[in-house]
């Protein structure tokens, strides 16, 4: 099945009397757009005007939409439906390997209102870190926020066998209790909002009188001048613990001490966790560090795709654009991984748009 015929799975919302543009073309138009680095839809329609003779022959793409069409379709089209068929297109597509879920949710800064920055739209991302693969996503609206909307996406999340990790917004003890039923583990950040358990967790690690009940393990890494040293301290006894029995699983609290030093200064950051697994301190300090490909993941959509620039007032259609550019993150890396190529994934969005062996070559693994 070709990547057009994958996107007629989407139930055209319009009168279709009235359809001059079947919504399947005005999606391939938007994926080409995307994975070429556009991040303005009137680049992408100028894009489709000067490249009509490619989508013709390519997609069978007989008439581009203008603008305000674009733009009035992406506003209407069922956003949900188009993200639940992209994320099946890397499932399908992509080695789904790895067993760490990582959690994370991200503002799209352009959507807020004037004064009211608390109004943007935000997505709450569930990303498979050693694959690149975006299982799922929920948009979090003004009147609600992270928290509900986590544990509403567990229940589509097959997370048996699995370790989630998420930030400390998410150390509740509903949370766990979902996952631990669901057949996954957790590990959770752990900060003042959790208040007793945090401070009692803190207080246990940094007593000299506790030293033997921990065990440790560290890494040094040194680049460019800058080194940086990880250490975890793990508690596996955690009998201590008040109210340990409330949250589902526990079986381990644990630290991350980072420190960074440079020729000009040296810094340090402490933070806590917590955890279901029964593991080492090593792999534990292995699964904090793979939750960071998810804020890779974000820091490539704002920096690489410009996510927050983006002009669009319907949060609809800024839904729509948001899982584009996650599948194109993951084709473009997955087509430089194959061609085994040094370029950078902006490097290659830029070849896209000048070269069009190289957009059907990307466009050939979805």
């Amino acid at each position: 099945m070709t990547i057009k015929e994958k996107f007629t799975v989407i139930e055209d919302l319009r009168d279709q009397s009235y359809v001059a543009y079947p919504l399947c073309d005005v999606l391939i138009i938007v994926m080409c757009g995307v994975l070429c680095g556009l991040d303005q839809l009137c680049d992408i329609v100028t894009y489709a005007e000067n490249k009509a003779v490619f989508l013709k022959k390519t997609f069978n793409i007989e008439k581009i939409p203008s603008k305000a069409t674009f733009s009035r379709i992406l506003n209407m089209v069922d956003s949900e439906k188009i993200g639940e068929v992209i994320f099946e297109i890397m499932r399908e597509n992509f080695e789904a390997i790895g067993d760490i879920i990582a959690v994370d949710g991200k503002a799209i800064r352009s959507t807020s209102q004037k004064g009211k920055p608390h109004s943007a739209l935000q997505i709450l991302s569930a990303y498979l870190t050693e694959s690149g693969i975006t299982l799922g996503q929920r948009s979090i609206h003004e009147k609600t926020n992270e928290i509900p909307v986590f544990q509403e996406m567990l229940e589509m999340l097959d997370v048996k066998g699995k370790t989630i990790t998420a930030d400390a917004l998410h150390c509740q003890k509903k949370t766990c209790e979902k996952i631990i039923q669901k057949g996954g583990d957790y590990v959770f950040g752990l900060k003042e909002n959790q208040g007793n358990l945090y401070d009692d967790v803190k207080l246990f690690i940094e007593s000299e009188n506790c030293q033997e009940d921990i065990e440790t393990f560290s890494t040094l890494e040194k680049s460019h001048g800058r080194f940086e040293k990880r250490e975890c301290y793990l508690v596996k006894d955690i009998t201590w613990l008040v109210e340990g029995e409330k949250w589902a699983g526990i079986t381990c609290v644990f630290a991350v001490k980072r420190t960074i030093e440079t020729k000009h200064k040296t810094t340090q950051e402490t933070c806590f966790y917590i955890s279901s697994l029964e593991t080492s301190p090593e792999n534990l300090l292995t699964i904090v560090r793979e939750h960071w490909k998810i804020e890779s993941l974000h820091w490539m959509l704002d920096v690489v795709f410009s996510e927050d620039a983006c002009q669009l007032k319907s949060d609809n259609a800024q839904k729509v654009l948001d899982v584009f550019r996650k599948l194109g993150i993951l084709a473009h890396r997955t087509y430089l991984k194959k061609k085994n190529k040094k370029k950078s994934v902006k490097q290659n969005l830029l070849q896209c748009l000048l070269n069009e062996r190289v957009l059907c070559a990307v466009i050939g693994n979805l």
